[in-house]
């Protein structure tokens, strides 16, 4: 699995491309007038940053990437600042009115199913699952300064302090998960150590054994040798641990979802990002499902090709 270099484009724009010309596709590409360029979800950032890799290697163009999280992202892109922006959620109705401000037009992609993976200390022996409304206990507005232990979670739970690591506001992950879990999208505890790098949620739960966090899949497969995924039960079924075949079942549940691509129309005019974009659609699923994610289905890889092609603007659902 390709190493997630997050930490690079947080950084600084990491500039992907420039590759061999050793295609014909390259040298018949029509010259490049500026570096692709792509902002927001951490989620969505390895299957974009695997994409761009393969793409440099075929074509001269540049691509250079960011990280700022899903709404962060919307803030640039509805600012016509960058020309694609990854979420891991369907655009906002307030991020629509921005684009429609900015005379942004749009056109909206899946590529890929994510579960949102809750992961605690790999020594944790006492967490074998949680249900939501354990989780929702744990993570509402109200538990802030009052939900510090683990037998607060569950009674049977030691009495050790709670650690809690999650994405920040920007992040989509943070909206998914919240709306799902508590309920409202953005209503949380704050007292936790948020951060829109995923590698840092990650640090913190694997050097505290009473810690618990949340990220996308492709982070946990990635670090999966010094976490411990929890399984979630939902209502009355069974707890399910989010995998490949779950997550494309929908099994997993609350916590399976799609993940996207925001392509600006007047962007897409530009050879370069029409050529990246199409790439994307063409090789994208064989590349996400190396770094960790469910492939989109040959239909719905049909339906976004043809979403594409006919510049089909708008989201087909606004949270």
């Amino acid at each position: 699995m390709r190493t997630l270099t997050l930490l690079i484009a947080l950084i600084s724009m990491a500039t992907v491309g420039c590759g061999q010309d050793n295609s014909s596709a390259a040298e018949e590409a029509a010259p490049s007038t500026g570096p692709v360029k792509i902002d927001g979800s951490s989620t969505v950032f390895p299957i974009t940053e695997a994409v761009a890799e393969e793409f440099g290697m075929k074509d001269k163009a540049r691509v250079t990437i960011g990280v700022s999280g899903t709404g962060g992202g919307f803030k640039k892109f509805c600012a016509g600042e960058i020309d694609v922006t990854g979420a891991s959620r369907h655009i906002k109705s307030s991020e629509q009115a921005l684009c429609t401000e900015g005379g942004i037009e749009y056109v909206e992609l899946p590529v890929a199913y994510d579960g949102i993976s809750v992961v605690v200390h790999k020594s944790n022996t006492w967490v074998d699952y949680l249900t939501v409304d354990e989780l929702k206990a744990l993570w509402e507005p109200a538990a802030q300064g009052t939900i510090t232990n683990w037998n607060q979670v569950r009674a049977s739970f030691p009495d050790k302090p709670i650690s809690l690591f999650g994405p920040g506001v920007d992040s989509g992950t943070f909206d998914y998960f919240t709306k799902k879990i508590v309920g409202t999208s953005q209503s949380s505890r704050g007292d936790y150590t948020a951060s829109e790098d995923d590698n840092v949620v990650v640090h913190g739960v694997s050097t505290d054994e009473g810690a618990l966090g949340f990220f996308g899949y492709a982070y946990y497969i990635e670090n999966q040798s010094k976490l411990k995924v929890v399984p979630i039960k939902a209502g009355d079924g069974e707890a399910v641990s989010p995998t490949l075949e779950t997550i494309a079942d929908g099994s997993y549940t609350p916590l399976s979802r799609p993940i996207f691509i925001y392509v600006g129309t007047e962007s897409s005019k530009r050879p370069e990002v029409n050529r990246f974009v199409e790439f994307y659609l063409n090789d994208g699923a064989p590349l996400a499902k190396e770094v960790g994610y469910i492939p989109l289905t040959e239909a719905a890889i049909g339906e976004a090709k043809a979403r594409y092609a006919a510049k089909t603007p708008g989201t087909a659902k606004a949270d």
